[in-house]
């Protein structure tokens, strides 16, 4: 799985023959220094560069452009390296940009040779540096890891060779800018903006949407690309380019159709949104690219302008500090003036920032008003009319609406939370009291009830997007205190079994899916998936855990670490209702269960983190329309399927 690093965060690397890729807005020089356990570089043969592509291990790009290939075998490297750093810069005159602030966010990804992505970074918060160390890989205890640096130097070239001890830094500087001077007539462009008439060209973040804790996409929540992907958030795609919509359980024969194309638009205004304006095999396969695109346009819009309005406000201080430190300033009305000029300058560069921003909610609100509507049911919300002519599929769709994602710049738009299916991990739906506004107004026991209504209403779209008979739920409440929520489940019939209470109940339960993850774990070793028992479901499963730790002994928590840890890769997953707080008097017995489950909460709240540009995204949980009476009539016809085997 992909490491999505944020500034100063590490990962190990599994294996020491790597790619690193980056992808930047604009051509930029790639090198590579090789240091000792200190990082210093003892002189100039230790640089990778333009002039002098190759060293032992080590290979760079011989000219500036806007991706790049960097070779590493870390094997080879001569034995005192024990840190070897990336390093951009920008070609110096090219007639180009001059700062890193002007151009989009570098992208830097470490590969295995099969191009499967090991650890991915975006370096963000640049402004006026023309250089930057991207990251580095180093030697600890005999092991090699990644981590993020993204350090920017105003000086250029010379002032990031000189910080790691290079003689002559200026010296080699301009060597390596002769360098890339000779070969900017073969220097790779960039790959074009997304036009009103073309496709969106994204890249990876850093899905989704990785939130805290688990957290998308962000895209990717960010989604979102796809931050989270997230997760964000998200599951995004490759790197450096448009995105790879291939389905990765399908392997195509031909390629996908092209998506639908909006009619012209009127000069002067932007082209019309389009649903499933996005690259796919299917039309949900494209509408599913085209929500996580949705994510990361948001996310990028919103951090350009944070970015704006961040740095409006650092160059008023900087210039009333220069005005208030000279002592003439505050003779007479100088430094009010001074002052007043220096609000001026900020309020218009802020309006600025939030007319573009404007510019492109408004968009994005456009278009989620088209994506929305037409989206399947396993993507739509409780609201949405598909639900009214909801029939049990025949197949599992790609992936499973879990709530919505909204940042604070616009509240109003937002965000279909998009997992894939089947399930990676399970869920920790947080019933005690969070940070957020919304949780502070509600009882203890109204938040248990939310929370389990909540999961109640994951289960209901698990079992409706799944043919019939191919996933089953089952629930453990140990006190008996969620009949009221899991009521819906219970007499639509859809339950295999009543829900386990006490001691005995909550034994039984685990026992039985322990049993199951064992038997099929031991059926896929010995190649023997054909003797499985004939009392095992294969049906997907899923455990609904109320009120937890209460009524769990130590063995009852180890059984479902196992489930955690084990299960999903057998159809086993967990959907646990607890409040995070209480469950931590276990102590750290628990960590691992709770790291290994996504975090959601019954009622809106800001958690969910996103590496790839910093945003805290705001969690909506799903919920159904007051007075509505879809939850009944969906979990209706899915028992009306079981029972006549989907006739």
């Amino acid at each position: 799985m992909t490491a999505e690093l944020v500034r100063g965060q590490n990962h190990t690397l599994p294996q020491t023959r790597l790619e690193i890729r980056i992808s930047a807005g604009a051509p930029v020089v790639a090198g590579a220094t090789l240091g000792d356990e200190h990082g210093r570089v003892s002189g100039t043969e230790w640089v990778a560069h333009p002039g002098s592509p190759q060293l032992h291990g080590l290979e760079v790009s011989r000219q500036a452009a806007a991706d790049h290939r960097l070779a590493v075998d870390l094997d080879a490297l001569p034995d005192g390296v024990h840190r070897v750093t990336v390093l951009l810069a920008l070609p110096q005159g090219a007639g180009g940009p001059t700062r890193f602030g002007a151009v989009a966010s570098p992208f830097v990804a470490v590969t295995g040779l099969d191009g499967d992505e090991i650890a991915t970074f975006t370096l963000t918060g640049l402004d006026s540096e023309s250089a930057v160390a991207a990251l580095e890989l180093y030697r600890r205890q005999g092991a090699w890891k990644v981590r993020a640096v993204g350090q920017g130097y105003a000086g250029g070239l010379a002032a990031m060779l000189a910080d790691q001890g290079v003689d002559r830094a200026a010296e080699l500087a301009g060597t390596i800018q002769e360098a890339v001077a000779r070969g900017l007539a073969r220097s790779v462009a960039p790959p074009p903006p997304r036009t009103p008439e073309g496709d969106r060209v994204r890249h990876t973040p850093a899905p989704a949407p990785a939130p805290a804790h688990g957290q998308p996409p962000v895209p990717p929540p960010v989604p979102p690309a796809a931050p989270p992907q997230p997760e964000p958030l998200a599951e995004p795609a490759a790197p450096g380019g448009p995105i790879n919509y291939a389905h990765p359980r399908r392997q195509p024969t031909a390629p996908p159709p092209p998506p639908p194309t909006a009619p012209p638009a009127e000069p002067g205004r932007p082209a019309q949104p389009v649903a499933g304006d996005a690259t796919g095999w299917s039309m949900d396969e494209r509408l599913y690219n085209q929500v996580w695109g949705m994510f990361e346009d948001l996310a990028r819009a919103a951090a350009a302008y944070r970015s704006a309005v961040d740095f409006a406000e650092s160059r008023m201080d900087q210039e009333l500090e220069r005005t208030l430190s000279d002592p003439r300033s505050r003779i007479g009305g100088a430094g009010d003036r001074a002052r007043e000029e220096a609000r001026a300058k900020r309020d218009e560069l802020t309006a600025r920032a939030r007319e573009s921003l404007d510019r492109d909610l408004a968009q994005l609100a456009a278009e989620s008003a088209v994506v929305e509507p037409a989206l399947p049911a396993s993507y739509a919300g409780w609201d949405n009319p598909v639900w009214h002519g909801y029939q049990v599929p025949m197949e599992i769709p790609m992936a499973l609406r879990i709530g919505d994602l909204h940042l604070p710049e616009s509240t109003d738009l937002r965000i279909p939370l998009l997992v894939r299916l089947p399930l990676e991990r399970g869920m920790w739906i947080d019933s005690g009291r969070t940070a957020s506004e919304a949780a502070a107004p509600a009882g203890t026991d109204q938040l248990r009830r939310l929370a389990m209504e909540t999961a109640v209403l994951h289960a209901a779209r698990l079992l409706a997007v799944y043919p019939p008979n191919e996933f089953t739920v089952h629930v453990i409440d140990p006190a008996g205190s969620a009949a009221g929520a899991l009521a819906p489940l219970v007499r639509s019939g859809v339950l295999p079994s009543p829900p386990a209470t006490g001691a005995q109940g909550v034994s039984t339960v685990l026992a039985h899916l322990t049993r199951r993850v064992d038997l099929v774990q031991m059926a896929i070793r010995a190649g023997a998936a054909d003797s499985l028992p004939p009392d095992l479901d294969p049906a997907e499963q899923l455990l609904i855990v109320n009120d937890f730790p209460h009524g769990f002994d130590d063995r009852a928590v180890t059984q479902l670490r196992y489930l955690a840890d084990e299960g999903p890769s057998v159809g086993v997953h967990l959907m646990m209702v607890a409040d995070r707080e209480e469950a931590s008097e276990y102590g750290p017995i628990l960590d691992p269960l709770w790291r290994s489950l996504l975090r959601v909460t019954p009622v809106a709240d800001d958690h969910l983190a996103d590496p790839w540009v910093g945003h805290a995204w705001t969690y909506e949980p799903p919920r159904t329309p007051p007075g509505s009476a879809v939850l009944d009539q969906v979990l209706a016809r899915v028992a009306h399927a079981r029972r006549t085997g989907g006739r």
